[in-house]
């Protein structure tokens, strides 16, 4: 059972700071609580962490990568992927996959299961989603792109949204083109990472490309890469002009983080973390949720890099990650972190 939030401390800011006013995101009948969006990411985002960052103050959450082809043959893996919990909210499905058929099969598979939008990965820049023509390398394929989300749109009663890069390699700047396809195809919102997929995830994300897209398109964009931050948020929205951010892996281990942003956005006051005693109770019902989905043995494997990144920085946080690969029931992870969090405490 999830418990009821913790108040966090406010903070007044230490020196006037301005930040952007954001306007109200609606998703067909659907209104985002807040602007600040988790990114979907493979085998991150699954149900327990989607909830945990909702609980937190996240605007939306969107699921981890679903292959449309697996969908389609009723994988187990992928069926999984999609499930979800009343309390996370507004329930986005993310789609991959090059085939419009599949793809559209597979949205109306989503929707009739509980999806309450539908998210499509033309962004993803990792090889073996590459080589299938899906993800990135559709931006090298404009007319594809218009037939994925012409056929997916028409299959479903609910929002389509997008999230893609800046382009494909720096000769191929062309999400402006994509974004306005998609726009005009009926995708509601856009979710822009500010690389190319030639840059995969190194060099810097160009806030400052989106804007063009921002400019060109009536439909919400949200800015998305390199943000790790409260003060990296407020920059990409003034450097993009976006209507809103999507944060990923500064997330992990950081299920607060967007509530943090959302909060400052709001109102100017800063929040900070929870406190020990708060995180690791949070900890211990991550772990809980992890093995109520996956079964004990794959929870714990699946918790292993989310305790990574909760006990970054943390006094004793490397010792016990050393151990985390030797742990195989769920009493003896939350052993060690009882025994790491209230060694800290005391």
């Amino acid at each position: 059972m999830l418990n009821v939030p913790p108040v966090m401390e406010k903070r007044p800011l230490t020196a006037p700071v301005a930040w952007p006013v954001l306007p109200q995101i609606k998703l067909g009948s659907h209104v985002l609580d807040n602007n600040v969006v988790l990114a979907p990411m493979t085998e991150i985002t699954d149900r327990p962490t989607r909830l945990l960052n909702k609980r937190y103050g996240a605007g939306l959450v969107v699921s981890e990568m679903i292959a449309a082809e697996g969908v389609v043959r009723n994988a187990v893996v992928a069926a999984q992927k999609a499930t979800f919990d009343a309390r996370q909210g507004i329930h986005s499905v993310q789609l991959a996959g090059a085939n419009p058929e599949n793809m559209a099969a597979a949205a109306r598979t989503n929707e009739l299961a509980g999806a309450d939008v539908i998210d499509l990965n033309m962004g993803c820049p990792v090889k073996k989603v590459v080589n299938c023509m899906a993800g990135s390398y559709l931006m090298k394929e404009p007319e594809l792109v218009r037939d994925i989300v012409r056929r997916v749109v028409g299959a479903v009663k609910v929002p389509v949204t997008l999230k893609t890069r800046i382009g494909w390699n720096e000769e191929m700047k062309n999400g402006v083109e994509i974004a306005k396809i998609a726009e005009a195809e009926g995708v509601q919102m856009l979710a822009i990472h500010g690389r190319t997929r030639a840059q995969m995830y190194t060099g810097k994300a160009d806030w400052h490309f989106i804007r063009r897209i921002k400019d060109a398109v009536k439909i919400p964009v949200l800015v998305n890469g390199d943000i790790n931050t409260l003060d990296d948020a407020v920059a990409a929205l003034q450097a993009s002009g976006c209507d809103g951010v999507m944060i990923g892996r500064a997330t992990q281990g950081r299920p607060w983080l967007l509530g943090q942003v959302a909060h400052y956005l709001k109102t100017g006051e800063r929040l900070p973390d929870p406190s020990l005693d708060e995180q690791r109770a949070m900890i211990l019902e991550h772990i809980d949720l992890a093995v109520e989905l996956y079964g004990e043995y794959s929870g714990i494997h699946h918790m292993r890099k989310h305790i990574a990144g909760y006990t970054r920085g943390i006094v004793g946080g490397r010792e016990l990650r050393m151990k985390l690969n030797a742990m195989v029931t769920k009493d003896e992870m939350k052993s060690a972190i009882e025994t790491l969090y209230l060694g800290i405490s005391f």
